[in-house]
Order: structure tokens, then C-alpha cells, then sequence
């Protein structure tokens, strides 16, 4: 019996994890253009005022969401960036107040939802499955990435590490 409640008891936490979240509330990586801006007027937490808040970069053709709720007091967020790549949103930046929430509440609800994070440093948690990157970073910021497309443009990246870089892997390389 006791054996059967040990398994129980296994069981029970490696299935109590759920999947990652692909996004906050109802913004979810990859939607399109038109349906970010239509989830955003209607959720009011985001502050989102139209096209004036939506910005194209020439070079590459990727498209900026900036949201700023720093002036609504009923808000839990501050400033917030939705990033377009192949015209789908794959990354999702939610900053917070602090004078409303704090750093340690939400990354124990985090970890209470989602298990403990992939990578821990006193910047940033992460947690990760095969779709989604789910990072909370200090001082509170939470973010979301489409694993894929994030892979996909790493590897697509034809930049060369500068030499600060280099050293700096070769430092850590020689520990």
C-alpha cells in the first residue's frame, strides 16, 4: 500500500506540471497582425491606443507592437512589445508594475503552474518546452517566444560574435 501511495504521490507531481502558456491572457504567439490589434482593444489592462502604437522596421520588415499602461492605475502592467516575424507574433514582452506586484509572487505562481524553471540565474528564469520559451526577468518582465521562429532566426543570424564576446567565451571556456 505504502509503495502504491509513493507511485501515486510521483505520478501526481510529474503530471501536476501543465504545458507552458503560449501567451498572456487572450494574446497568443502566432496570431496575426489583425487579430493582436483586436484582442488588444478589447482588453483594456494593455492601454493600447491603434495603429499609432504599431511601429515597421524598414530594414527588415518586422513589425512593433508598443502598449503603455504606466499611466493606468488599475493596471497590473507598464509598458508592453509584441513582435512580429514571417507576419506572425512570436514574441510577446509584458513588463510589470512593481508598485503593484513583485518579482518573488509571480515567479512562485510560476513555479507552482509550471514546475521549476529549465535555467535559474539572479537575472532571469526560464522555462521551456517545444514550443514555447516562457522567461521571467528581473527587475518584472515576463516574455514569451515562439521556439521556432526564435531557432529559426538564430540559425538564419549571420552575425559574427564581437571580440568582447569571444573573450568573454574563451574566459569561461578556460574555468
Amino acid at each position: 500500500m505504502k509503495k502504491l501511495a509513493a507511485f501515486a504521490a510521483v505520478l501526481f507531481s510529474v503530471f501536476s506540471t501543465f504545458a507552458l502558456p503560449d501567451g498572456f491572457s487572450k494574446i497568443h504567439l502566432g496570431m496575426s497582425l489583425d487579430e493582436l490589434k483586436s484582442e488588444l482593444k478589447k482588453d483594456l489592462q494593455f492601454c493600447y491606443r491603434g495603429d499609432r502604437d504599431v511601429s515597421l522596421s524598414p530594414s527588415d520588415g518586422q513589425i512593433l507592437i508598443e502598449t503603455d499602461a504606466s499611466g493606468a492605475d488599475y493596471s497590473f502592467l507598464d509598458r508592453c512589445y509584441f513582435q512580429f516575424a514571417d507576419e506572425k507574433l512570436y514574441i510577446i514582452t509584458i513588463n510589470m508594475k512593481n508598485s503593484k506586484i513583485d518579482h518573488y509572487s509571480i515567479f512562485s505562481k510560476l513555479c507552482e503552474k509550471y514546475g521549476q524553471p529549465k535555467e535559474l540565474n539572479p537575472n532571469k528564469s526560464l522555462w521551456q518546452d517545444s514550443s514555447v520559451i516562457m522567461t521571467l526577468e528581473r527587475p518584472l518582465t515576463l516574455k514569451y517566444v515562439d521556439a521556432k521562429s526564435f531557432k529559426d532566426k538564430k540559425d538564419k543570424s549571420n552575425i559574427e560574435k564581437t571580440t568582447g564576446e569571444k573573450a568573454r567565451d574563451a574566459f569561461l571556456d578556460s574555468l
